[in-house]
């Protein structure tokens, strides 16, 4: 059931970042559902997350999307959404999809760069952090760690 309730998140984000690119907004009941969704987790035991780490993942991804939002990269639905897969992943998991959001961010940035836009919907990146946490987390780690010289 674990994995199962990962994937939870992956539909919410993917019905957010449709609603982002068309209207560039993102609702309230997107974080809503990440933020019980980790809750749910926590009480079952599913997805090897406790209460603390969903406190302390929900305080670091507002952390993160406040700063970004008074720093003028983030919207609001962004920081929101930001904080729900905060909540989602607790506090370790969020760094691996924060280092996968800014990658796919960047790439978003170039695109629209490239086609003369300067505002885009940045809900498909953070689509994109949440699924490339999904796929490499392990990988980066592992490698990461054989980089480094102790």
């Amino acid at each position: 059931m674990g994995e199962l309730i990962l994937l939870v998140p992956v539909v919410t984000l993917m019905i957010a970042s449709v609603i982002d690119l068309r209207t560039r907004e993102i609702p309230d009941w997107v974080t809503i559902v990440l933020i019980l969704t980790a809750a749910v987790a926590a009480v079952f035991g599913w997805a090897q997350i406790h209460w603390w780490m969903v406190g302390t993942g929900l305080l670091l991804g507002l952390g993160v999307g406040l700063g970004m939002f008074f720093l003028g990269g983030f919207g609001g639905g962004d920081a929101k959404l930001v904080t729900g897969i905060g909540a989602v992943l607790g506090p370790f998991g969020i760094w691996f999809f924060l280092f996968w959001m800014a990658i796919a961010g960047g790439l978003l940035a170039i695109i629209s760069k490239l086609r003369g836009s300067r505002d885009y919907a940045y809900g498909p990146a953070i689509l994109a952090g949440y699924i490339g946490y999904l796929v490499f987390p392990a990988n980066i780690w592992s490698t990461l760690q054989k980089l480094m010289p102790y």
